[in-house]
């Protein structure tokens, strides 16, 4: 069976300069007619670099909604119109100032496609060089460095909950692991 909803119509609630909310009614498959509550945003991109010492840098920053200092990979939004592989190239260099040799995708994460229509887009970032981080301007972090096997420890005991982090340490390992 395929499943589908057939939008009827879209009233934007709010219209900001990161996401859009929307209020679109919707008609169900059996002829049901229904409401969706939608975030839309441009999406973003999430870096795990891996230096040549075997070390993935990590970026300690305070995040608003919890009210929290999260450990996180090097991430940002995706500019309208942006390509995910030139936006990773320019979040990993803005945040830890390294230069990826190789950028290999590792695919896609949709964080909470229940009300959010965001896509994030993971990279593994290879023989990378050091460099002078360049931060956007309100921008404060600090970046630590892990080995992988210490960030998969974090990941399985509930240190690192950040989604796109969390994906990107199991995509990373797994990749790495196979291309032995």
């Amino acid at each position: 069976m395929t499943f589908y909803e057939k939008p009827l119509s879209s009233d934007i609630k709010y219209d900001g300069r990161i996401l859009r909310v929307r209020y679109d009614t919707v008609e169900l498959q059996n002829g049901d007619r229904t409401f969706r509550e939608v975030v839309d945003h441009t999406g973003g991109v999430g870096v795990i670099a891996i230096t040549p010492e075997g070390r993935v840098p990590m970026v300690r920053q305070f995040r608003y909604p919890f009210m929290a200092e999260t450990l996180e990979i090097p991430a940002g939004k995706l500019e309208k119109g942006e390509e995910p592989l030139t936006c990773a190239v320019r979040e990993l260099s803005e945040e830890t100032g390294y230069t990826a040799g190789r950028m290999i995708s590792l695919g896609t994460l949709l964080p909470s496609p229940g009300y959010c229509a965001e896509t994030l887009y993971i990279y593994l970032a290879l023989d990378v060089t050091p460099g002078r981080a360049h931060l956007d301007q309100g921008e404060f972090l600090n970046v630590e460095y892990y080995p992988l096997q210490e960030l998969h420890r974090m990941v399985m005991s509930g240190q690192l909950t950040d989604a796109k982090t969390v994906l990107a340490v199991l995509k990373a390992e797994f990749y790495l692991q196979e291309a032995k």
